[in-house]
């Protein structure tokens, strides 16, 4: 196939998928990312060819060398977003165009070829109309997790010549135990998640990896998750292990770190900005300090913030640990702001409220 073609999804059915009763079973507490649909799509790249062999399949496993160059060399990014049941029984998915062009991103810094628009937004589609039955009704959603990874069998640093793409989705519920409460945050004064001219913008594995050390201590002190100082003076708050992170201040405006090279662009964090000041408030994207943090959080000035990501929506934070002493925000239980830009988000996403911006994609 020449390389500017783009290469039609064929499918092949499950010989035996899960009947609506063990499905049923499985999505009655699905936790996350433990339940997978019985399809998945793949494509195939390889250099001077170009992207073929796009299919929708059996959920399973891969086959691959063990000098595979992810392997070795981590060569590797991905996405998460989400489709959802709107009450009528229609299928929409929340601003696919933006994961999909994330993704390029992410491609063009980690040196990988990029994936077209369209076979991006295809390979959604083909796989949410497959596995349909699978997408829940109510609170939960589907979510969708697409990635790619070098395949080449080499050992040797430099791009890799052969690349996987690969779209697997399983339902979900809430992302933290017990639904929408505030959660702790443990202030990361040892490790750094990206630092500039670095991957701190891609989405890639590699990342997270680094980030599960600094979450573990957050979890050893008893907090939900970890928040990251950045790389040079360890002085401005960054991001979460993987969420963005806002702050609401006593005259209704917000404050959010700027993206710069070192946080990860988040379309949850780009909604939300656009809510905030559709509804006439103030958003600032400039630098925090930790230490203002805490003296905003004591004045009153602070009186709540948030974390935002595809998986967790708008999670409010409640109190902030840290080796230098503790502190809570507001009530510690979240506010009214929060939970304001949360059900306006989640009502647009679910087809519940208006939609003025055209972020919802429904799918025949």
């Amino acid at each position: 196939m020449p390389a500017d073609a783009l290469p039609p999804f064929s499918l092949t059915a499950h010989p035996a998928p899960r009947t609506p009763d063990e499905r049923a079973v499985l999505m009655e507490n699905p936790g996350f990312g433990r339940v997978f649909t019985d399809h998945m799509v793949t494509l195939r790249w390889r250099e001077g060819e170009g992207w073929q062999d796009g299919r929708v399949e059996p959920h399973g496993p891969f086959k691959l060398d063990p000098a595979c160059a992810v392997l070795h060399y981590a060569q590797e990014i991905f996405e998460g977003l989400k489709a959802y049941r709107f009450d009528d029984g229609a299928l929409a998915l929340f601003r696919p165009e933006r994961n999909a062009a994330r993704f390029r991103d992410s491609a063009r810094r980690l040196a990988m070829p990029e994936l077209p628009d369209e076979l991006f937004l295809g390979s959604l589609e083909a796989l949410v109309k497959a596995d349909r039955d699978w997408v829940p009704g109510g609170d939960g959603s589907l979510y969708l997790r697409p990635f790619m990874f070098a395949s080449e069998a080499f050992l040797g640093v430099r791009p890799a010549s052969e690349f996987i793409y690969c779209l697997i989705a399983c339902p979900v519920g809430a992302y933290f135990k017990g639904g929408v409460k505030a959660v702790s945050l443990w202030v990361s004064e040892d490790f750094t998640r990206a630092a500039p001219g670095g991957t701190g913008a891609a989405k890639c594995g590699g990342n997270y990896a680094a980030s599960l050390i600094a979450q573990a201590q957050a979890i050893e002190h008893g907090c939900d998750q970890v928040v990251f100082l950045d790389a040079a003076e360890h002085a401005y708050v960054e991001e979460l292990g993987g969420m963005n992170i806002f702050y609401v201040m006593d005259d209704g405006s917000l404050v959010t770190p700027p993206i710069g090279g070192t946080i990860l662009p988040g379309i949850t964090r780009e909604s939300i900005i656009a809510l905030a000041r559709d509804e006439g408030r103030q958003v600032e994207e400039r630098r925090y300090r930790f230490d203002e943090w805490r003296a905003d959080a004591a004045s009153g000035r602070l009186r709540e913030a948030f974390a935002c990501g595809t998986a967790a929506v708008v999670t409010p934070i409640g109190q902030v640990r840290s080796a230098s002493g503790d502190f809570t925000i507001g009530n510690g239980s979240g506010g009214t702001v929060t939970d304001s830009l949360r059900a306006r988000l989640t009502g647009i996403q679910r087809g519940q409220v208006a939609d003025p911006f055209g972020w919802v994609r429904r799918i025949g």
